[in-house]
């Protein structure tokens, strides 16, 4: 026990120590780089008058490393940074079932696991450094990308790509340890492959419950979790609003109030975590139960995941006058996301997604 304990606050010191020299470099952006083979512009011609834009994610200059803080063990914070955290299981014992009982210390971080892009274009891959692929055929949802004119408010629609990135494991961080997901980058899920992504009827089979909350009270609530998701994270038992950035329901492309891309696109983020948890494909790897191991939860906890932006700007400075360079689902965009979209090249947006992972090291 011992022995697995000193190698365990050995791979924590590494940790602390790799995430400290990671913030000590230069941020670095290039938003003008582009494939330029088909297009004067940079970019690769889509469907319509759009085209494609983006990056591949520099790990060391755009990952905001202090993302992984606060770091615990049971329900003491040994290394924060000043970043955001939920409650941690109290106990730094931790015991699971199996052939051998294991035995070990409850860690607590957040994971830098997963990656979402939003983009205007079908087909179009911003984090793939802006790769475009061919659907044939208009794919659903190919209406429109930027917002359109509708009565007094302003509409739109996105795509969205879910990857895995257990960035961690393939850049050899803690590679041998339990508490971090192995494998390799991998796109997971694509929208333009959904027919429910573009119907909201369609959507309803995988959330039905919508039709509780589409009333003025329950949109109305989403005020409180806006106040909430900006001071610290959103209300979970609030499961319907996205902060300040809108309705989570339905879990389709169509971002009903439109105020700018920040905005759409975060709101997009928190449906599609919330999409893949109710299709089974994300798992929840927080709180006592999830110790020993990744528990099914349809209903997502939207206080386990922090986002931060790497493209078209990386946010890898502290942009909110808080000390934090990545936010919680629901927070306002009108702090940290002020000048990171702009025409042309930065209508598109890509986020590493932090997940919160508590985890019995042994």
């Amino acid at each position: 026990m011992m022995t697995r304990a000193s190698s365990l606050f050995r791979r924590l010191a590494a940790m602390v120590a790799l995430a400290t020299s990671f913030m000590a470099m230069p941020a670095y952006a290039d938003t003008g780089s582009g494939d330029t083979s088909t297009d004067p512009q940079g970019g690769h011609p889509g469907p319509g008058s759009a085209t494609c834009f983006g990056e591949f994610a520099n790990p060391i200059t755009d990952i905001c490393w202090s993302c992984i803080f606060p770091v615990s063990v049971g329900a003491i914070e040994i290394f924060t940074d000043g970043q955001d955290d939920i409650e941690n299981p109290a106990s730094p014992i931790c015991v699971c079932p199996g052939d051998p009982i294991r035995i070990g210390v409850e860690v607590g971080y957040w994971e830098p696991a997963r990656q979402i892009e939003v983009t205007r274009t079908p087909g179009c891959f911003p984090s793939l450094g802006g790769l475009y692929i061919d659907m044939g055929s208009a794919p659903p949802g190919d209406q429109h990308g930027r917002g359109q004119l509708d009565n007094r408010t302003v509409d739109s629609f996105y795509q969205v790509h879910y990857y895995v990135n257990p960035i961690l494991y393939w850049l050899e961080v803690l590679a041998d340890d339990v508490c971090v997901e192995g494998g390799s980058f991998d796109l997971a899920y694509t929208t333009e492959l959904d027919p429910s992504w573009v119907n909201d009827k369609l959507s309803m089979i995988l959330n039905p419950e919508v039709v509780l909350f589409a009333n003025p009270i329950a949109i109305g609530a989403c005020a409180a979790d806006c106040v909430a998701a900006t001071v610290n994270f959103g209300i979970k038992e609030m499961f319907w609003c996205s902060g300040c950035n809108g309705f989570v329901y339905p879990f389709d492309g169509h971002v009903q109030a439109h105020v700018g891309g920040i905005q759409a696109s975060s709101l997009l983020v928190h449906r599609m975590l919330a999409k893949m948890h109710r299709e089974f494909i994300a798992e929840s790897y927080h709180g006592e139960e999830a110790v020993c191991g990744p528990i099914v939860e349809p209903l997502m906890d939207k206080t386990a995941y922090k986002s931060q932006m790497l493209y078209p700007i990386p946010e890898t400075g502290s942009s909110d006058g808080n000390g934090h360079c990545c936010q919680p689902l629901g927070r306002t965009t009108v702090d940290w996301g002020t000048g990171r979209e702009y025409p042309i090249k930065g209508e598109d947006f890509s986020y590493m997604i932090f997940r919160k992972r508590n985890c019995c090291a042994y």
